[in-house]
C-alpha cells in the first residue's frame, strides 16, 4: 500500500486503526524515498504539522543521513528535498521513541537490543551495540530528553496525534484495508500450492521454531493460524480488541520471529548512524536456506496437508540475485520465489524488477521482469515492462476443473445431491407440496 521501499504486504493493516509506531514507520518510509506526494495526494493525511515542525527544529542541520533515496525521483511531489531530510530525521527519531515504548511495555517480545538511543553518549559521539563501542554519525539530537530519551515531547505528541487522525479518517485508506482483509489471508493453499508472503520461522535443525504468541506458544502451521486469527479479530471485531492484540501487529513488523519478516534485526538505527556496514547485517530465519531443500519443503506440505506429488511452495519477500546466478527455482522445483525484487530499490542488487507466476490448466509458467528503464523509452522503443520466460511447468496431461480444489467441491456436491436424490427415491423422503 503506502509503504514503498521494501517489499512488504503489511503496510496499512494497523495504520487503520491508529497504531503510532506503524505509523510513524510508514512516514519514514515515504520521506526515506521521497513519496511524500503520496501521503498527502492518494490519502489525504495531513503532514504539514510535521513539515512545519522539522524545518523548525532541524533549521541549521543538513540532516544529511537523511537526504532522501533518489530510485523514486518524483517529479509530482515539488517538496524541497532538503525539508524532505528533516522531516525524514524527525520522524525517525519519532518512530525510535514509540518502538522503545512498546518495546518496554512488552518484555515476552524480546526486542530489548532496539533499545539504543539510551545507548548514545553524545558528548563523546558514540553508542554502544552488542557491547561495542561505534563512532555515531550523528549526534545532533535536540528532541532528546537525555533524562528520558523515549519520551515524546509536547509537540511531537501532537504531530504523532494529528497523524493518527489523518490515517484513522482517510476514506480512500480505510476502502484499501477493507479489500485487504476482505480477500487476504496470511497463508493460502491454492489446487496444492501454498502461497505466504516471508516465512515459517524455523530453528537451524530444520524444526519449526516455537513462538510465544499472545500467551501462546506455538510452532508450524497453529502459529500461522493463529497470527491470522489475531490480524481477523483487530479489523472485523474491534468491540472484543484488546490492545495487546493491537500492539502486536507493530511485532509482527519486525520481530525475528513473525512470519511477515524473519530476519535477525531490523537494523534502522544502525543504517542511519553507524558507518560500520556489518552492523547493518540483518541476518535471516533458517528457513531462508534451508527450504532450498527437497526434504524441508516436502515436511512444509505435510505440516499443511498437502502431501501432492505436484505441491509447490510459492514464496514472496525473497529478492533474487539474478545478475549473481541466482534462480527463483528451488528445492528441486518444490519452491518458487515471485518477489524477486520488483521495488526500484532493489533493482540494482537482483538485475531484475521480480517474478510473474501463471498458473493455468497447461501448468505453471515463471516470468522473469525486466527493470522498466523510463517512460521516454518505453514511448519511443514502445517497450514497456519486459518479461521473459523462466521456466514453464508442465503436465503430461492437461488439468480440468474437476482436478482442481474448486472441482473438488463440486464433486461433493454433486454426491451430496446424488444421496439425498437416492433418499427421495426409495421413499426414505417424502416432497412436500
Amino acid at each position: 500500500m503506502i509503504y514503498n521501499g521494501e517489499t512488504t504486504i503489511f503496510v496499512g493493516w494497523e495504520q487503520a486503526f491508529g497504531n503510532k509506531a506503524c505509523i510513524a514507520n510508514v512516514v519514514r518510509n515515504c520521506a526515506r524515498y521521497n513519496n511524500m506526494g503520496i501521503l498527502e495526494e492518494a490519502y489525504g493525511i495531513n503532514t504539514r504539522p510535521l513539515s512545519t515542525f522539522a524545518t523548525q527544529m532541524y533549521q541549521d542541520d543538513p540532516c544529511t543521513n537523511f537526504k532522501p533515496k533518489t530510485y523514486n525521483d518524483n517529479k509530482y511531489d515539488n517538496t524541497d528535498k532538503a525539508i524532505i531530510a528533516k522531516i525524514h530525521k524527525a520522524i525517525t527519531i519519532i518512530q525510535f521513541k514509540l518502538e522503545a515504548q512498546l518495546i518496554q511495555k512488552h518484555p515476552e517480545y524480546q526486542l530489548d537490543n532496539r533499545l539504543l538511543l539510551d545507548k548514545m553518549n553524545l558528548k563523546e559521539g558514540y553508542v554502544i551495540l552488542d557491547g561495542k563501542k561505534y563512532p555515531l554519525r550523528d549526534t545532533y539530537f535536540p528532541t532528546l530528553n537525555l533524562n528520558n530519551v523515549y519520551q515524546l515531547t509536547e509537540a511531537e505528541e501532537e504531530i504523532v496525534e494529528r497523524l493518527c487522525e489523518s490515517f484513522k479518517h482517510s476514506a480512500k485508506l480505510q476502502e484499501h484495508m477493507k479489500f485487504i482483509y476482505q480477500k487476504g489471508e496470511l497463508y493460502t493453499k491454492f489446487n496444492a500450492n501454498l502461497l505466504f508472503h516471508a516465512c515459517i520461522p524455523m530453528e537451524e535443525n530444520g524444526e519449526f521454531r516455537e513462538v510465544e504468541f499472545l500467551g501462546e506458544k506455538v510452532k508450524g502451521k497453529e502459529y500461522l493460524d493463529r497470527v491470522n486469527e489475531a490480524i481477523k479479530k483487530v479489523y472485523f471485531h474491534p468491540e472484543r480488541q484488546k490492545q495487546e492484540e493491537l500492539d502486536v501487529m507493530w511485532f509482527l513488523w519486525l520481530s525475528p520471529n513473525s512470519p511477515f519478516f524473519g530476519k535477525s534485526k531490523m537494523s534502522t538505527f544502525e543504517a542511519y548512524f553507524i558507518e560500520d556496514t556489518e552492523t547493518h547485517k540483518e541476518e535471516k530465519n533458517p528457513y531462508f536456506y534451508l527450504s532450498a531443500k527437497e526434504e524441508i519443503c516436502q515436511k512444509i506440505f505435510k505440516e499443511f496437508g498437502l502431501e501432492k506429488q505436484e505441491a509447490h511452495i510459492v514464496n514472496g519477500h525473497i529478492p533474487v540475485k539474478a545478475k549473481d546466478g541466482e534462480s527463483p527455482i528451488r528445492a528441486n522445483g518444490k519452491l518458487l520465489v515471485i518477489d524477486g525484487g520488483f521495488a526500484k530499490s532493489y533493482q540494482e542488487k537482483t538485475g531484475n524488477a521480480g517474478y510473474i507466476l501463471t498458473y493455468n490448466s497447461y501448468g505453471l509458467l515463471l516470468s522473469q521482469n525486466k527493470p522498466f528503464e523510463s517512460v521516454e523509452k518505453a514511448i519511443k522503443e514502445e517497450k514497456d515492462i519486459i518479461s521473459e520466460i523462466v521456466v514453464k511447468k508442465t503436465g503430461v496431461i492437461r488439468k480440468t476443473v474437476g482436478d482442481t480444489d474448486i472441482g473438488y467441491k463440486l464433486k461433493s456436491q454433486i454426491e451430496d445431491l446424488l444421496e439425498l436424490l437416492k433418499f427421495y427415491e426409495t421413499g426414505q423422503l417424502k416432497q412436500i407440496n
